[in-house]
């Protein structure tokens, strides 16, 4: 294993994790696999009750559909690698899969952060527009939306792998985080990193604001329509129809402002690390409760095929 001088394409990192709280090891792995245990769980179902109710074949519940498959997948890329390095004294991972671990990571969270911006748009329409919702949000747009933010994350994230590819990398060959972060990849390099800097700094930028400016914009309409409500029912529709995807986006750009918008100094490492848990991993879970106790068609299906069930096994 390397430790001084440049690393050649083959060698591996080191990952520490949270190697510095020996004790804390198998409580955190218990907690995590509980975690992603449930994300798999929640998510898979998420996906499965609005398939199989007509009634949720709309383009709400075609967006959260593949925002439960992001879920599922950006969760995956990284919570597998921590469970290992929990319980194994080899921490390493070579420098493809660092690598890969990273492009695939940045994809799908670049692409959730456009899903987010195009529910938004869609709840907008079904606010603003609920005449219209279905024409206006055809199977084909609902398609080439879905089709454009994956796209738009691979993109970004071939731009950011490429611009890391470029560097040469120095011993020692320690990586202080629980995954290939970008922060945590970029402090090995010992070329100049300023081409990848920059890149990372202009897509996080466009991401972010473009991101949040979309949200923000179909809210302001949305707010103002429902102002302009004259019945408290139909108001009381128009909140709980917003309700949870303002809660999903308010949790998520809260913890990737938290991570990337505080100042270095006052950053620590274990900060950085528990909001990428909290991001990569916590988050992944909560979305499934969140549309789904906050969703009475969803809860209204899972009691049908809990009865259903439970009919068929008495019989």
């Amino acid at each position: 294993m390397l430790n001084e001088g440049n690393l050649s394409i083959g060698a591996p990192f080191v990952l520490l994790g949270f190697s510095e709280y020996p004790q804390l090891q198998a409580p955190l792995f218990l907690v995590f696999l509980t975690i992603y245990t449930v994300t798999l769980v929640g998510n898979l179902g998420l996906i499965v009750v609005t398939r199989i109710n007509p009634k949720l074949h709309t383009p709400m519940y075609f967006f959260l559909r593949h925002l439960s498959f992001l879920d599922i997948c950006y969760s995956s890329v990284s919570t597998p690698k921590l469970l290992e390095i929990l319980v194994v004294e080899d921490r390493t991972i070579s420098f493809k899969g660092c690598m890969t671990q990273f492009f695939f990571g940045c994809t799908f969270v670049v692409t959730e952060m456009s899903t987010l911006a195009v529910m938004a748009y869609d709840r907008f329409v079904a606010v603003c527009n609920p005449l219209l919702y279905t024409v206006a949000l055809s199977h084909k747009l609902c398609a080439l939306l879905v089709t454009g933010t994956y796209l738009w994350g691979a993109l970004c994230s071939l731009i950011l792998t490429c611009s890391l590819l470029e560097l040469s990398y120095c011993g020692p060959n320690i990586i202080n985080h629980f995954g290939c972060e970008y922060s945590a990849i970029l402090s090995r390099a010992c070329s100049d990193p300023y081409f990848s800097q920059m890149a990372c700094l202009v897509i996080s930028v466009f991401n972010e604001a473009c991101s949040l400016l979309i949200i923000l914009a179909s809210y302001v309409f949305i707010l103002v329509t429902i102002i302009s409500m004259p019945s408290t029912g139909g108001l009381r529709k128009a909140f709980s129809t917003c309700s949870s995807h303002l809660t999903a986006i308010s949790i998520f750009h809260g913890t990737i402002l938290l991570l990337y918008c505080v100042p270095n100094s006052t950053r620590s490492l274990l900060l950085i690390k528990v909001a990428t848990v909290f991001y990569t991993i916590v988050i992944p879970m909560l979305n499934p409760l969140i549309y789904s106790l906050r969703n009475n068609d969803v809860k209204e299906t899972v009691r049908k095929l809990i009865h259903t069930k439970l009919l068929s096994h008495s019989i």
